[in-house]
């Protein structure tokens, strides 16, 4: 374990969660080097010049101390000054570790402090398609010790969401869950979160889009029992569509991990949309958007029956769907 004093570390990004984790970490390994050591905490906007020396200066009270330095962004231009001066020659005895939560504030303390030798940067960015999603189940999951694939990956993506820290606890909920050897696969993932409201709306939206209306009614009559809200059915099926409309507009001949990286899509699921795109051409992909477009406004604006918009919804997409010019 690398020794964290005398040494800056830099959390950037996006993600509140991914930064909060690698706080927790630093800390973690700053307790693990110097258990007495003392850890202070501060938001950057509330440092008055003078405090981050102080915050740094050596303890009465411990050999070794560490600062915890969030909101960076927000640091006042004297107090940035401060902080610069202590980068230059940091105290063997002192780790400071601050928190950058992404964008372009602040991007020139950044800069400079990227090039001092005693700062290291973990960047922290959120996954943005659904591709890197499946990908971050993945390397989570292995990071516990257990292998997920693509598939069982993809299914609890859309059974939990997009939400990093959802996703992280499902995670950890199946590997601790499984037996000693048992496959986490795709099979395991729907037997804990099938009934979850998101793969509902992604099964409504899938039975949709492949012209199978009847399967889809009975699920959307399914969801409303269940309580799933009629936005997640919409977003859903927009969803299913926007990524439809990219492989129907795809350039002819392109391979099927080409056109996953163009649209964001992991690649076994394109086989399924070159195959749900055969009943799809580029006016009858805007009549079925109109439609959801339309439903979507009724939902969000509380209509009186949002089950008989979805329905209507479902019932256009088919009629879109057999429409060839």
């Amino acid at each position: 374990m690398a020794n964290p004093f005398g040494k800056i570390l830099l959390i950037t990004g996006n993600s509140e969660f991914l930064s909060d984790r690698a706080r927790r970490q630093a800390v973690d390994q700053i307790r693990a080097a110097v258990p007495a050591a003392e850890v202070a905490q501060a938001v950057a906007s509330s440092l008055a010049p003078g405090e981050f020396t102080a915050l740094t200066s050596a303890s009465l009270f411990s050999e070794a101390t560490a600062v915890v330095l969030t909101d960076l962004q927000d640091l006042g231009e004297q107090v940035a000054g401060e902080l610069l001066a202590y980068a230059a020659a940091p105290s063997d005895d002192t780790s400071v570790v601050l928190i950058h939560g992404g964008g372009v504030k602040g991007k020139g303390l950044l800069d400079k402090l990227r090039k001092t030798p005693a700062v290291s940067e973990v960047a922290q960015q959120a996954p943005k398609y659904e591709r890197d999603l499946i990908a971050w189940v993945r390397q989570e999951s292995r990071d516990l010790g257990r292998a997920i694939d693509d598939e069982g990956a993809a299914v609890l993506v859309a059974a939990v969401g997009s939400d990093l820290r959802s996703l992280a606890a499902a995670v950890d909920q199946l590997v601790t869950t499984l037996a000693e050897g048992e496959r986490l696969d795709a099979a395991v993932v729907r037997r804990y979160f099938g009934g979850r409201a998101e793969v509902r709306g992604y099964e409504i939206a899938d039975a949709a889009l492949d012209g199978r209306l009847d399967l889809a009614l009975e699920r959307a009559r399914w969801a409303e029992a269940a309580k799933v809200a009629p936005l997640l059915i919409t977003a859903a099926l927009a969803s299913g569509l926007r990524q439809l409309a990219r492989v129907v507009t795809a350039a002819p001949g392109l391979r099927d991990a080409d056109l996953a990286r163009e649209i964001g899509a992991p690649p076994f699921k394109i086989r399924a949309l070159r195959q749900s795109a055969r009943g799809w051409n580029e006016t009858s992909l805007r009549h079925a958007l109109d439609a959801v477009a339309h439903a979507d406004l009724q939902v969000k604006g509380g209509s009186a029956e949002p089950a008989h918009a979805v329905e209507r919804m479902i019932i256009d997409v088919a009629v879109a769907r057999s429409r060839t010019s």
